[in-house]
């Protein structure tokens, strides 16, 4: 579980980072970033009921915080993040989706 001083926690701030934040996407991620200044690193989730069951979900899930969690450093300070999961992502073990959460990473970074 990440920490709740990364967690972007209020529906508000998610929806703003939807709507306002650069999309940066891979074959089974889509990483919403929006940039405040001053501000620390906040990361949200969102797997939807095409990816899978509840089971299928919370297990995308755990991994995605998975990645993050082993990522932490990578990504840079005064970002918030919601981490979107396509169907594609069910199909995929924990490496595989580390790998993908990387390369998106990298994206932002460059």
């Amino acid at each position: 579980m990440l920490p709740a001083a990364l967690r972007l926690g209020s529906s508000p701030k998610i929806a703003a980072t939807l709507k306002n934040g650069r999309r940066y996407a891979s074959r089974s991620l889509v990483l919403h970033v929006l940039t405040v200044p001053n501000e620390e690193i906040r990361i949200a989730f969102a797997v939807s009921k095409k990816v899978g069951n509840s089971v299928v979900r919370h297990k995308v899930t755990r991994k995605l915080r998975q990645c993050v969690a082993q990522n932490i450093g990578l990504i840079p300070p005064g970002v918030q993040i919601v981490v979107r999961a396509l169907p594609e992502s069910a199909n995929l073990n924990f490496a595989q989706i580390n790998e993908e959460f990387l390369a998106t990473i990298k994206k932002i970074v460059s």
